[in-house]
């Protein structure tokens, strides 16, 4: 294992961190919003995060990759307002990234929040908290298995991303070239013992995490019969 192979495993780590973060703050009111909310609408909102499960990640790529664009005026106001440059970037693929994994935390999230009792958000109020109290205080306590599960997930799921990457980074080492993307180009180029290296610890880190998950529910399942 050299310092390229290091670098993109870094690279990709950091990358799948981020996306959790980010995720963990815009997943919470959007599974919220979506549990709880009555809007007649509520389908579009859901279908509209639920859209990158059955969207082609070239697809998604592509149209952001064609957002992202100097050329572009979104990408083009960034770029000339902000100095930030989207296209083939570390940002990019971490904004790619973030789009693309938000139903694997959202719809957990919301699936937490549906699960939990309406009285236990009803007592909340009756005892005179407010909303933002009973949801940090009451709800997000009661999902923790779920909210675990969505982490571990956007991770793992991170950490496999190909289509989306590589349509908005390309394969610029250091900078776009996560492990998903190194698997290929040494296949390409026929490197496969090097190919293999990054496959087998992907293969261990998705085994791993995917254990964590089944844990997590076992044991909170054992704790619900109680």
């Amino acid at each position: 294992m050299d310092s390229a192979f290091f670098a993109t495993f870094t690279l990709s780590i950091k990358l799948a961190t981020l996306t959790t973060l980010l995720l963990i703050v815009i997943g919470i009111p959007v599974g919220y919003f979506l549990a709880y909310s009555k809007l007649k609408i509520k389908p579009v909102f859901q279908a509209l995060v639920s859209m990158p499960l059955v969207l082609p990640p070239s697809v998604l790529g592509f149209y952001l990759l064609l957002l992202f664009s100097p050329t572009h005026w979104f990408g083009g106001f960034l770029e000339q307002n902000f100095d930030i440059r989207l296209a083939f970037s570390f940002s990019g693929i971490l904004v790619g990234s973030v789009i693309f994994n938000l139903p694997f935390m959202v719809n957990s999230v919301q699936t937490g929040f549906n699960n939990l009792p309406v009285s236990l958000k009803e007592a909340a109020y009756t005892l005179g908290k407010s909303r933002l109290k009973t949801l940090f205080k009451v709800l997000i306590p009661n999902i923790k298995p779920a909210l675990l599960t969505g982490i571990c997930l956007t991770f793992a799921h991170t950490l496999g991303e190909f289509g989306v990457i590589l349509m908005i980074g390309g394969n610029i080492p250091e900078e776009t070239r996560v492990a998903s993307i190194a698997v290929y180009d040494e296949v390409q180029a026929l490197n496969f013992e090097v190919a293999n290296q990054y496959a087998v610890w992907l293969l261990i880190f998705s085994f791993l995490i995917l254990l964590l998950v089944y844990g997590i529910n076992r044991e909170y399942a054992k704790w619900r019969s109680f």
